[in-house]
């Protein structure tokens, strides 16, 4: 009964990743929109309204990269337990 609870959490956790990124994608554009309609709204470009502006797409770039879509890691781990077998097998 174990064995097929963690097949199942680990199952569900990549859905769970996946869900949690394309929300948090969701609300970036919803706050980048918003920042951008409130910034062009007054008629005039303050400072605090572009550095707010910038900040916020840094940090939705920032977002973008870190997507579980990605395979970053896994690639990264299969390279270092080649690796590792490598050097196991030459001692």
């Amino acid at each position: 009964m174990n064995q097929q609870q963690n097949s199942e959490v680990s199952a569900f956790l990549p859905m769970l990743q996946k869900g949690i990124w394309l929300f948090g994608i969701l609300s970036w554009i919803f706050g980048l929109t918003d920042r951008s309609i409130a910034l062009l709204s007054d008629g005039y470009l303050s400072a605090i309204d572009i550095v707010q502006l910038f900040t916020a797409s840094f940090f939705f770039v920032s977002w973008i990269f870190l997507s579980p879509f990605l395979s970053f890691n896994s690639q990264s781990q299969r390279k270092v337990e080649g690796i590792r077998q490598k050097v196991e097998a030459s001692r």
